[in-house]
This record gives C-alpha cells, sequence and structure tokens, in this order.
C-alpha cells in the first residue's frame, strides 16, 4: 500500500476534479462506479438513490461489511474543483473532504486484488450519495435499508489515520417559514410582519441555555424574505440546525425551540391585534444520534488495526458521519481516517498535505482484515446478525 501512494494521490485528484454539489453526485458516481468496475469487483452497480458499489466476495464464512466514502461535497454547482499544487500541497474544494476518503477506498480495493487475500465475510466498497449539508444521510439511509444481511460498517473520510470516530453526534434541521398578508411600509403599517416574527423568533432561539455535556448546541445558519426596504415582507425563512451527542437531550432542545418558534407568531400578531401571521415548520435533517461502548469489539478492532500500521491510535470525539445511520441501528460502526492532513475543510481554500498519507489505507485495510477474517489465517471478529 506504501507503493500504491502515488495511484491513490492520482486518483484523489481525478475525483475531486469531478463536481460533486449537493443532489448532483451522478457525474462522480458513474466515473467511481467505472473504477469498481475496472477493479473487479462483482455486482458493480448504481442504486435509486445513487450509491454506487460492488462486491469482493469471501470464503463464504463470515460476516457483510460495507466500505464507503461519500461522493458529495458541500459545494454548489459552478465551483472550480481543478487541483492546484501549492508547496507540495494539493488545493482545491474538496480534495480532503472526502476525495480522499474516495481513493483510500479505491487503494484499500487494489490490496486485496493484488495480495491474493481471501477474506473470510464478504466485503462491499462503495461510495454514497447525500452525506454533506441537507443530504441528510439519505445515501446511508437508503442502502441500509435495502441491505439487511450488513453486520457492519466503516466509513472513511478525510484526516489523521490515528482517529477512530465510534460516537454520532445527532441533528435535526429545520426550515421555518412565517407568511403574513404583506403591504407598503408605510401604507399597511400596522400588518404583521413576517421578518418581524422571524426576529422576534431568533432573539428567543439566541436566549436557550443548553447543556454543556452531553454537548449540545443550536444555530440559526441562513435567513432570507423580503421583497424591498419599503414593503411589509410577506414571508421571511430561516434554517435551523441543532445538534446533540445525546439524543433525548436533542428532543429536549427541539421541543423548547418549537415554542418558540409559534409564541413569536402569536406575538407578532397580538402585537397589531391579527391573525394573519402562520408559521410553518419543515424538517429538512434528521440524523439520529447514537454510541458505542469505548470497548465495542469494533472499536477494539480499530484500534488494533492502528497499532498494526505502527501507529498511536486515539478515540475521537463524537461526530455526524454517514457512521451516524447504522450505529442508531445497533449496527457496529466506526469512521476512519484517510490518512495526509488536511486544512481548511469545507472551505474554497482546502488543501491536502499527502505526507506519509497512505498510512491511512493502511490501517483501514488492517481493521478490515480484523472484522471480516483472513482465509485460513484468522477468524472474523464482526458477528454476523442474522
Amino acid at each position: 500500500m506504501k507503493a500504491d501512494h502515488q495511484q491513490t494521490i492520482q486518483d484523489q485528484i481525478a475525483v475531486t476534479e469531478i463536481p460533486a454539489p449537493p443532489f448532483k453526485e451522478n457525474e462522480r458516481a458513474q466515473y467511481y462506479k467505472g473504477r469498481l468496475e475496472a477493479l473487479g469487483l462483482e455486482g458493480v452497480q448504481q442504486d435509486e438513490e445513487g450509491n454506487v458499489y460492488g462486491m469482493l466476495k469471501g470464503s463464504g464464512n463470515g460476516p457483510t461489511l460495507f466500505v464507503s466514502a461519500h461522493l458529495d461535497t458541500v459545494f454548489p454547482e459552478g465551483t472550480d474543483t481543478t487541483v492546484r499544487e501549492r508547496d507540495g500541497k494539493l488545493c482545491a474544494p474538496g480534495i480532503g473532504d472526502d476525495g480522499r476518503g474516495l481513493a483510500s477506498v479505491l487503494s484499500i480495493v487494489r490490496a486485496f486484488k493484488e495480495s491474493g487475500v481471501r477474506p473470510e465475510g464478504d466485503i462491499i466498497f462503495g461510495g454514497t450519495v447525500g452525506e454533506e449539508g441537507l443530504g441528510d444521510l439519505r445515501g446511508v439511509k437508503h442502502f441500509f435499508a435495502e441491505h439487511a444481511e450488513v453486520d457492519g460498517f466503516i466509513s472513511i473520510e478525510s484526516g489523521s489515520p490515528a482517529g477512530i470516530t465510534y460516537k454520532a453526534t445527532g441533528s435535526h434541521r429545520y426550515v421555518i417559514t412565517y407568511k403574513g398578508p404583506g403591504g407598503h411600509s408605510f401604507g399597511a403599517f400596522g400588518t404583521p410582519n413576517a421578518i418581524h416574527a422571524m426576529g422576534r423568533a431568533i432573539a428567543g432561539i439566541a436566549d436557550v441555555k443548553v447543556p454543556a455535556e452531553p454537548k449540545t448546541t443550536f444555530n440559526v445558519g441562513v435567513v432570507e424574505g423580503g421583497t424591498s426596504i419599503n414593503s411589509i415582507p410577506a414571508d421571511a425563512k430561516m434554517q435551523l440546525d441543532m445538534r446533540s451527542n445525546d439524543e433525548e437531550e436533542l428532543l429536549k432542545l427541539e421541543q423548547k425551540v418549537m415554542k418558540i418558534v409559534d409564541q413569536a407568531s402569536e406575538d407578532e400578531n397580538k402585537r397589531w391585534r391579527s391573525d394573519q401571521m402562520t408559521v410553518q415548520k419543515e424538517l429538512v435533517g434528521d440524523r439520529p444520534a447514537a454510541t458505542q461502548p469505548d470497548d465495542a469489539l469494533i472499536v477494539q478492532t480499530g484500534w488494533a488495526g492502528a497499532q498494526s500500521a505502527g501507529l498511536n491510535p486515539s478515540l475521537g470525539e463524537p461526530s455526524s458521519t454517514d457512521s451516524n445511520y447504522p450505529m442508531s441501528l445497533g449496527i457496529p460502526s466506526l469512521t476512519l481516517r484517510g490518512g495526509g492532513v488536511s486544512t481548511g475543510t469545507h472551505s474554497p481554500e482546502e488543501c491536502f498535505d499527502p505526507t506519509d498519507a497512505y498510512l491511512g489505507p493502511q490501517r483501514s485495510y488492517m481493521t478490515i482484515l480484523g472484522l471480516v477474517g483472513v482465509r485460513d489465517v484468522s477468524q472474523p471478529l464482526l458477528p454476523q446478525r442474522n
């Protein structure tokens, strides 16, 4: 895999330069599907949601493991994704997240093909859609709805190869829309104002108290509305993100915030003795919080996989990744890292330092071998659920 380093970097550049904006991952998916086919995986396909994947068959005496990286990026259509080299670093939007993960998956498949190592269990390798932003994990949600036979999951993201993410930060995301009659700012003064109602809600949300542990947060990230400075706006909209490392705390926060949202509409009507202001709440993101014990078998296997690659493993803080969903179903899941050093993630100035980046695929490969077992060498550590 060390010898494969330059090929993996070329893969990383190639996949990064194919734009994959939210909900428009198909061009990259088709390219990636072709790469999986060229590597000789069985049954390579694209499902109805847009995920692409194929299988490396084992001996038939072990569990089934799904290993993937995500195809989508956070960057909108039209973003220049040309990779440029700066002082030994590769720079382009998405070069690390998740260009590195996608390239790592290909390197791992090549390692199996070229080494001749025969796993006991079956391994499905692929790329998923909808991991970022409002994609709401739609790729992994669809995959696991269709594949009850899968016993475990590994997601590969950018970052230090020593890290192990095994707990999931949950999030609920809403688009909140206030609607009123609108009118002339002078002639219709006294009419409920949609932006004023939204402002009341934002002020109330800003004062909500949340626990430090488990970490729980909220954010109004986008606001819009109105047509001109001298028009009472007929509608106003905000996008709201709420997160917690604990599902119960997330639900408590959601209940508090929704009361504030409703009260803001009532208060705007009361201010002008009206009933014309209304509010609509649309849930656009539901990523479950989930956890696994520090000594869970899959966590121990990830730890040993890092050690076997000469790394000093560390247990990472909870995060929001593709692993959230299968973990919430009780399916053993990890998010591992693709190696190298990424900076400026989710920004146009994202860069990747490829120094010793091969350590990422190495540790993931070793973790996979531990989970699915190796014919005539070791038994699988991942239990079969069915």
